[in-house]
């Protein structure tokens, strides 16, 4: 896959890197990355000599049809792991011990602390349950990645990808072994991961929002929704006012007919 998807992608986007040195050449780390577009999980990939593992959404294994089995045939290929996300909790345990098995055979576990691709470029709090619980528990360092630009490459609603420059900046590894054995410390947990969202945001110079991405796409639909919904209530009130209007002249016609 470094061959065949990697090799192509670095001759035609060309991505830039900073910090390559950061990632070890062998033995268990954890990379921490924003995360701003679907090609994200290839570009990171495609820079390093290691593979990395990653989560993904179990409807990437289960689409039916022709499209959905090449999908599904491509992210088994790579070695990404399908999770479950019906269900909150399940989806986070289930994120937590495969993160723990990547990482216990010594191998580079791909995580994106923010849950779900940012809506707008913005950098948005990092949920604290999957990274630093297997960050505390494993005990592998935390090395945090920025995307750079990769949004603009295939906005949502574009067909056709941009050729343009993306970059990766890679940080120094951060050691949480201060916090060993207190993986069920929800405070821990919280300073674990805004610790590493920081150094995400100095990486990337996006803007921080201190709320979860999940809620501000909530938001967003809703807003959108609400202008649907404003849009339509004010076609309506335009057509009734149009309508009274033509009754109006409709009336005044006929009591000046002789």
């Amino acid at each position: 896959m470094k061959v065949s998807v990697g090799g192509p992608l670095k001759m035609i986007f060309r991505p830039w890197v900073e910090g390559l040195e950061n990632v070890p050449a062998e033995g268990p780390a954890i990379l921490a990355s924003n995360h701003l577009s679907f090609s994200d999980s290839f570009f990171l990939p495609a820079v390093l000599d290691r593979k990395v593992t990653f989560i993904a959404k179990a409807e990437y294994f289960t689409t039916p049809g022709v499209k959905g089995r090449l999908t599904a045939a491509f992210f088994k290929g790579v070695g990404q792991l399908p999770v479950d996300r019906s269900g909150a909790r399940g989806a986070g345990e289930a994120a937590i011990r495969s993160g723990i098995g990547v990482l216990e055979r010594g191998e580079l576990f791909g995580i994106y602390p923010e849950g779900t691709r940012s809506p707008d470029g913005r950098l948005y709090r990092g949920k604290p349950g999957g990274l630093a619980r297997v960050a505390l528990a494993t005990g592998a360092p935390v090395i945090p990645v920025a995307m750079i630009d990769t949004e603009k490459i295939q906005p949502p609603g574009q067909v056709m990808p941009k050729i343009m420059r993306p970059g990766i900046r890679i940080g120094r590894p951060l050691d949480f072994s201060r916090y060993h054995g207190m993986e069920h410390d929800r405070f821990v947990l919280r300073a674990v991961t805004d610790e590493v969202m920081y150094e995400i945001m100095k990486l990337s110079g996006q803007e921080y929002v201190d709320i979860y991405a999940t809620a501000a796409k909530r938001q967003i639909v809703e807003a959108a929704k609400a202008d649907k919904e404003a849009e339509k209530a004010a076609r309506a009130a335009l057509a009734q006012a149009e309508r009274e209007q033509a009754k109006k002249e409709k009336e005044k016609s006929g009591r000046s007919e002789p």
